[in-house]
Protein backbone atom coordinates (compact mmCIF):
# COMPACT_ATOMS: atom_id res chain seq x y z
CA UNK A 1 0.00 0.00 0.00
CA UNK A 2 1.38 3.35 -1.02
CA UNK A 3 1.26 6.13 1.55
CA UNK A 4 0.25 9.42 0.02
CA UNK A 5 0.17 12.23 2.51
CA UNK A 6 0.68 15.43 0.58
CA UNK A 7 1.89 18.24 2.77
CA UNK A 8 -0.25 21.31 2.33
CA UNK A 9 1.34 24.63 3.15
CA UNK A 10 -0.74 27.80 3.22
CA UNK A 11 1.20 30.69 1.68
CA UNK A 12 -1.30 33.46 2.37
CA UNK A 13 -1.62 35.12 5.76
CA UNK A 14 -3.56 38.15 6.95
CA UNK A 15 -1.33 40.51 8.94
CA UNK A 16 -2.87 42.86 11.51
CA UNK A 17 -0.84 45.87 12.59
CA UNK A 18 -0.67 46.12 16.39
CA UNK A 19 -0.29 49.91 16.14
CA UNK A 20 -3.24 50.93 13.97
CA UNK A 21 -5.20 47.71 13.35
CA UNK A 22 -4.70 47.85 9.58
CA UNK A 23 -5.32 44.45 7.97
CA UNK A 24 -3.42 43.32 4.88
CA UNK A 25 -3.34 39.97 3.07
CA UNK A 26 0.22 39.00 2.13
CA UNK A 27 1.95 36.07 0.47
CA UNK A 28 4.63 34.53 2.67
CA UNK A 29 8.08 33.80 1.27
CA UNK A 30 9.02 30.13 1.15
CA UNK A 31 12.78 30.63 1.01
CA UNK A 32 13.38 33.13 3.84
CA UNK A 33 11.98 34.45 7.10
CA UNK A 34 10.45 37.91 7.03
CA UNK A 35 11.80 39.81 10.03
CA UNK A 36 10.37 43.21 9.10
CA UNK A 37 7.13 44.41 7.58
CA UNK A 38 6.11 48.00 6.83
CA UNK A 39 2.45 48.56 7.72
CA UNK A 40 0.59 49.95 4.72
CA UNK A 41 -1.80 51.74 7.06
CA UNK A 42 0.44 53.74 9.40
CA UNK A 43 3.99 52.99 8.25
CA UNK A 44 5.02 51.24 11.47
CA UNK A 45 7.79 48.69 11.04
CA UNK A 46 6.58 45.40 12.48
CA UNK A 47 9.16 43.05 14.01
CA UNK A 48 8.61 39.57 15.45
CA UNK A 49 7.50 39.33 19.07
CA UNK A 50 10.02 37.74 21.46
CA UNK A 51 10.04 33.99 20.87
CA UNK A 52 8.62 34.25 17.35
CA UNK A 53 10.71 33.81 14.22
CA UNK A 54 8.97 36.23 11.87
CA UNK A 55 6.20 38.80 11.49
CA UNK A 56 3.78 36.17 10.17
CA UNK A 57 4.12 34.08 13.34
CA UNK A 58 3.56 37.20 15.45
CA UNK A 59 0.86 39.12 13.58
CA UNK A 60 -0.53 36.79 10.91
CA UNK A 61 -3.49 34.47 10.77
CA UNK A 62 -1.25 31.66 9.46
CA UNK A 63 2.27 30.86 10.71
CA UNK A 64 5.19 30.86 8.26
CA UNK A 65 5.78 27.83 5.99
CA UNK A 66 8.69 26.35 8.04
CA UNK A 67 6.55 26.38 11.21
CA UNK A 68 3.63 24.83 9.32
CA UNK A 69 5.90 22.03 8.08
CA UNK A 70 8.16 21.37 11.06
CA UNK A 71 6.74 23.15 14.10
CA UNK A 72 8.80 25.35 16.35
CA UNK A 73 12.34 24.46 17.32
CA UNK A 74 13.35 24.41 20.98
CA UNK A 75 14.39 28.07 20.79
CA UNK A 76 11.05 29.04 19.22
CA UNK A 77 12.52 29.83 15.83
CA UNK A 78 12.09 28.31 12.42
CA UNK A 79 15.02 29.48 10.34
CA UNK A 80 17.80 26.98 10.62
CA UNK A 81 15.38 24.35 11.92
CA UNK A 82 17.19 21.07 12.12
CA UNK A 83 20.64 22.63 12.45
Amino acid sequence: MKKTDPVSVELTSVLTCPECGHIETETMPTDACQYFYDCKGCGAVLRPKPGDCCVFCSYGTVPCPPIQLHGRSKDGGCCGHGN
